[in-house]
C-alpha cells in the first residue's frame, strides 16, 4: 500500500483478500511454533528427565529450554503479524464500503467522478431569471488542493449540494484509508526479529512494545469485542461460540484481557498468562525503579516455578492471571480447577503484594493446601489469590487501610466474580468449593459473602489468622454456621485485634499497638472488623492449630504465629485441618473450643 499517493480507484481495487491470505500464512507459522513449543515442554523435556540424569542431561535440559523460548517468541511475534494483517483488511473493507457507497449514489444520479475525486454533476432545477435548467459544474471535496474549485457562491443547482456530498464521502474514505496505511505500515516496519538463534530479555522487551502497538492498533477488529462487562457464564459462552482462528488471535495480541478473564477455561487462561508473563518481564526490564525491580523478581521467580521439573506426585501449576496492576496480581493454582472435584482458593492479606515473598511463600501455601487435600481426594485444587491491592502495613498513608474496610470491600467484589468464574468453567456438575482468607484475607472473604450475588457456588469458608471478618455471625457469611471454620493461633495477636472501642488508641501504633491491644481487651469478643471470628459469639467450628512461637523472645517481637497455619512442618495440625475441609472432608476434623 505504502509508495505513491493512494487514489480512490487504487482503495476501491485494493483486494483485502489478499492481505487475510497473508495473516493466515503468518498464522501457520505462529501454530506451528506453538505445537513445536507444546512438544518440547511435554514430550522431549518430560522424556528427557525420565531417561537421563548427570552434566549432560541437564546441559540438554538447558538448550532444550531456550529453544522452547524461542519457539514462544516465534509464536507471539508471528501471531501479532497475523492480527496486523487482518485488522489492516478490516479496517481498509470499511474504507472501501464507504467509497463504493458514494460511488453508487454517483451513479444512480448521472455523476462523474474524477481520478482526482472531482465531482462532475449535469444541469438541473430552473434559474431565477429565466426558467432555464441551471448549468452544472465540477465540485471537490474537503477542500483538497489541486481539485477544482466550487462553481460559484450560489448554487440554485439540486444537484450540487448532492455532488459536494459525494465528493466529501469520497476524499474522507482516501484519506482515512492513507492514514490507516501509515499506521499499518509503521507497526509492520516494527514486527521484526533480532539475528541470532537466542531470544534475550530485551528481545522481550521489543515483543512487549510491539504486542502494545499491535493492541492499540487492533482495538475496533479485536478488543472491543472482548466481553468485560458480561458475567463470568456469559464470557465462557462467548469464547466457547468463537472460531479457532479468532481464538488463537485473541491469545496472541490480548494475552492480558483473555488470561485474566473469569469465566475462560483455566488451560486456555493458563496459555495466555504463561505468554504475557514473558511480555512483562520484558516490559520491566532494565527499569531502574525500585517497584520494578521488585515486580521484576517476582515475576522471574513465578517463571522458575513454571518451569521447573516436577517432582513425582507434585499437582501440575497453572496459571490463572498476572499482571502490573496496582501492587501487582498473581492467580496461581496447583491442580486444574476445571477438573478438580475439589477447588479452593485463598486470599492472603496485609502487606501481601506482586514480589519475591509472595511467588515463594502465598505460592508455598496453596501448593502445600494441594498436596495435602490430594491426601484425601486426588481430585483437589489449590489457588493462590492475588487479585486485589492488600493494605501494606510500611507505606505510609497506605498503611491506615487496614483500619479500614474499603480494600476489602473492592477486593471482595473481584474474588466473588473470580469464585463464579471458577463454578462457571468446572466441569463437574457440583464441585466442592472453599474460600480461604488469611489475615485482612479474611476480611476480603467475608466483604465478598455480603455482595449481591454472595460466594455463590462456595460450600465452605476457612478464616486463619483473622482480624475479623465483617459480620457478627458465621451465619450471616451465606454457608450456614457448620460450614465457617476457623483456625486461631494462641500467640498469634491478629487474631486479638482490639475492639472498635479501644481501635482509635491502638490501631494506628501498627502491630505493635495490636499486641498492647489485645493484651488490654482479654476476655472481649469483638474483634476489630467485628466478632471474633474463634469466639463462641461468633458460631463457627473452630479447628486444632498449634499455638505458635512465642510473641517475646530474646530477639524482640515475632510475629511467626500468624504465618504458620499452611505449613505442614511447622503446623501440622492446621494445614491438616485446612486439607481436610478442602477435600471435603470436614467430619474428620479436631475441633477445638471456642474463645
Amino acid at each position: 500500500m505504502s509508495g505513491p499517493a493512494l487514489t480512490w480507484a487504487k482503495l476501491r481495487d485494493l483486494k483485502c483478500a489478499e492481505l487475510e491470505g497473508a495473516a493466515d500464512g503468518w498464522g501457520r507459522a505462529s501454530n506451528r511454533a506453538d505445537f513445536a513449543r507444546d512438544r518440547i515442554e511435554q514430550q522431549l523435556l518430560n522424556g528427557l528427565r525420565e531417561s537421563e540424569q548427570g552434566e549432560a542431561a541437564d546441559a540438554a535440559v538447558g538448550r532444550l529450554r531456550q529453544l522452547s523460548r524461542n519457539f514462544q517468541y516465534i509464536y507471539t511475534e508471528c501471531g501479532l503479524l497475523r492480527t496486523t494483517l487482518n485488522s489492516l483488511a478490516h479496517e481498509m473493507r470499511a474504507q472501501q464500503r464507504l467509497l463504493a457507497e458514494a460511488l453508487e449514489d454517483a451513479a444512480a444520479l448521472r455523476f462523474t467522478v474524477h481520478a482526482d475525486g472531482s465531482v462532475t454533476y449535469p444541469a438541473a432545477g430552473e434559474g431565477l431569471a429565466d426558467g432555464k435548467p441551471v448549468v452544472g459544474g465540477t465540485t471537490s471535496g474537503g477542500g483538497v488542493p489541486g481539485l477544482a474549485a466550487p462553481s460559484g457562491l450560489v448554487a440554485p443547482n439540486p444537484n450540487a449540494a448532492k455532488a459536494q456530498d459525494i465528493a466529501d464521502r469520497v476524499v474522507k474514505a482516501v484519506r482515512t484509508a492513507a492514514e490507516i496505511d501509515w499506521r499499518y505500515a509503521r507497526i509492520l516496519r516494527r514486527l521484526k526479529a533480532e539475528e541470532g538463534l537466542k531470544v534475550p530479555d530485551s528481545t522481550w522487551t521489543d515483543a512487549a512494545g510491539d504486542a502494545a502497538a499491535v493492541r492499540g492498533a487492533a482495538r475496533g477488529y479485536l478488543k472491543d469485542g472482548i466481553p468485560l462487562d458480561a458475567s463470568p457464564a456469559e464470557r465462557g459462552a462467548w469464547w466457547a461460540g468463537l472460531t479457532r482462528e479468532q481464538r488463537e488471535e485473541y491469545l496472541a495480541v490480548y494475552p492480558d484481557q483473555i488470561g485474566n478473564l473469569d469465566g475462560i477455561p483455566a488451560l486456555v487462561r493458563d496459555a495466555a498468562n504463561r505468554d504475557n508473563l514473558q511480555l512483562l518481564i520484558g516490559k520491566l526490564e532494565g527499569r531502574g525503579d525500585e517497584v520494578s525491580a521488585t515486580r521484576l523478581a517476582a515475576l522471574r521467580e513465578i517463571d522458575r516455578q513454571l518451569q521447573a521439573v516436577p517432582r513425582p506426585g507434585d499437582p501440575p501449576m497453572y496459571l490463572l492471571g498476572i499482571g502490573d496492576q496496582g501492587n501487582g496480581r498473581a492467580i496461581v493454582a496447583y491442580g486444574n480447577p476445571d477438573t478438580s472435584r475439589n477447588v479452593a482458593a485463598y486470599v492472603p492479606g496485609l502487606n501481601t503484594s506482586l514480589d519475591k515473598d509472595f511467588a515463594e511463600s502465598d505460592l508455598k501455601r496453596a501448593r502445600d493446601t494441594a498436596m495435602g487435600a490430594r491426601k484425601y481426594d486426588s481430585s483437589s485444587a489449590s489457588i493462590a489469590w492475588l487479585g486485589y491491592d492488600a493494605p501494606q502495613a510500611w507505606d505510609g498513608v497506605d498503611s491506615l487501610a487496614v483500619m479500614g474496610g474499603e480494600r476489602a470491600e473492592k477486593g471482595g467484589r473481584a474474588f466473588g466474580e473470580f469464585i463464579s468464574g471458577l463454578v462457571a468453567t468446572n466441569e463437574r456438575s457440583d464441585p466442592h468449593m472453599t474460600a480461604i482468607g488469611h489475615s485482612y484475607g479474611s476480611r476480603t472473604v467475608g466483604a465478598a459473602t455480603q455482595q449481591s450475588e454472595g460466594l455463590s457456588g462456595v460450600d465452605d469458608i476457612v478464616l486463619v489468622g483473622s482480624p475479623g471478618v465483617g459480620v457478627d455471625r458465621a451465619e450471616d457469611l451465606g454457608v450456614g454456621g457448620r460450614h465457617v471454620f476457623v483456625g486461631a493461633a494462641e500467640n498469634d495477636m491478629v487474631t486479638k485485634t482490639p475492639s472498635a472501642l479501644q481501635g482509635n488508641m491502638t490501631a494506628a501504633a501498627g502491630p505493635v499497638g495490636y499486641v498492647v491491644g489485645g493484651m488490654v481487651d482479654q476476655g472481649d469478643d469483638d474483634a476489630w472488623f467485628g466478632k471474633d471470628p474463634a469466639s463462641h459469639a461468633f458460631g463457627a467450628r473452630r479447628f486444632s492449630v498449634s499455638e505458635g512461637p512465642s510473641l517475646l523472645s530474646r530477639g524482640g517481637l515475632s510475629f511467626d504465629a500468624h504465618s504458620q497455619y499452611f505449613d505442614p512442618v511447622k503446623d501440622p495440625s492446621s494445614a491438616d485441618s485446612i486439607a481436610l475441609v478442602v477435600s471435603g472432608n470436614a467430619h474428620k476434623l479436631k475441633m477445638e473450643e471456642p474463645r
